[in-house]
């Protein structure tokens, strides 16, 4: 059973392939922002795959380079696989690109449908014609590197948008 506080939150979970990458990568960025504006009692973040392929395994270690390197934490997390009762509890479902996001909305049932979409959507900078996050994986260093800059960005502007939706209830 959940606490009141845990049904007062919003709940975002960020989506990729294997979750060990972009998603575990969201989640770290996201959790820091959240928490640098205070609102770490009000939102609950997670990351999840589409796919099973690394369940268990810690993010890449690439991507936690990267990642301490400007601050964040990446060390606890562990990949898992996206299940079905994820599209009843997060409010936000947020897939790192189209193909990753075809898989949730196949999955999803109808009713939660209008809590998918993609990440990149939230950033003002990256909108036009970079939709998606990038798959590091294959790629050098720099893909880290860009894919930080990316969810920095769509992280901001999701957290904008999750404050005006929390000042609304507030005001309830």
């Amino acid at each position: 059973m959940m606490s009141r506080e845990e049904v007062d939150k919003v709940n975002v979970l960020f989506i990729c392939m294997g979750n060990i990458c972009r998603s575990p990568t969201a989640e770290a960025v996201f959790r820091y922002q959240v928490t640098t504006a205070g609102f770490e009692k009000a939102i609950h973040i997670d990351s999840a795959g589409t796919h099973d392929y690394h369940v268990g395994a810690p993010p890449d270690e690439r991507a936690q380079k990267a990642a301490i390197r400007r601050g964040y934490d990446p060390k606890g997390l562990r990949a898992r696989r996206v299940n079905e009762n994820d599209f009843e509890f997060f409010h936000y479902i947020l897939a790192m690109d189209r193909a990753n996001l075809a898989v949730l909305e196949r999955e999803c049932p109808p009713q939660h449908n209008h809590k998918l979409g993609l990440l990149m959507r939230y950033s003002e900078r990256f909108s036009e014609g970079m939709e998606e996050v990038p798959d590091p994986y294959f790629g050098g260093n720099q893909g880290f590197e860009h894919v930080l800059n990316m969810v920095e960005e769509a992280g901001r502007g999701l957290l904008d948008q999750i404050q005006r939706r929390l000042a609304k209830i507030e005001r309830v």
